[in-house]
């Protein structure tokens, strides 16, 4: 060869046949009554149910009564106004994402962005002004569902917001919002 190298692979050794099961269970037993310790606990086989319900309804979102969640009233004014922080770009969309469904995150973030964009594009004025609620009104239609109207100030506008919030996880959760 010139100077290059090989490789010899060693023969390939066919395996033991497998015990039986019962036969390898005997001789595990054997072998820990050895040792002298015996099994405390053999794990027998499981029972599953596939008939009860969908990974989604297991392991999905999951409904929560009102007992068990916060006043909707002072919820709803803090995620209205966080809501109108992030449509009018003082506020990064992701830390609302957690308090609002898929669509109604993918509406505001997708305001947030354009009215960001357009700032950086110079077609939008740079004043900020703060979000401020000035009044919030709740009916509760159904179990751990809530409906807000919420009168909020952003400078020298005012304008009406219509929240529903629904109890998801322990928390509320917007599910639909209407700024007017």
């Amino acid at each position: 060869m010139n100077g290059g190298s090989f490789h010899v692979t060693p023969p390939v050794r066919a395996l033991p046949p497998a015990l039986p099961l019962d036969e390898a269970v005997r001789r595990g037993r054997e072998a820990r009554e050895a040792m002298g310790r015996r099994p405390r606990y053999v794990q027998d086989a499981l029972a599953v149910d596939f008939e009860c319900a969908s990974d989604e309804q297991l392991f999905g979102p999951q409904r929560t009564s009102r007992a068990d969640l916060p006043d909707p009233v002072a919820w709803a004014g803090r995620l209205t106004r966080s809501l109108l922080e992030v449509m009018t770009g003082s506020r990064p969309a992701p830390q609302v994402v957690r308090w609002t469904t898929p669509e109604v995150y993918a509406v505001v973030a997708r305001r947030g962005a354009l009215v960001a964009r357009r700032a950086a594009e110079g077609r939008a004025p740079r004043t900020r002004h703060p979000v401020v609620v000035q009044r919030v009104r709740v009916c509760e239609p159904a179990d751990g569902v809530a409906e807000a109207a919420v009168v909020v100030r952003h400078g020298p506008r005012v304008r009406a917001v219509a929240v529903r919030l629904v109890g998801q996880d322990g928390a509320w959760r917007v599910s639909a919002l209407q700024v007017g």
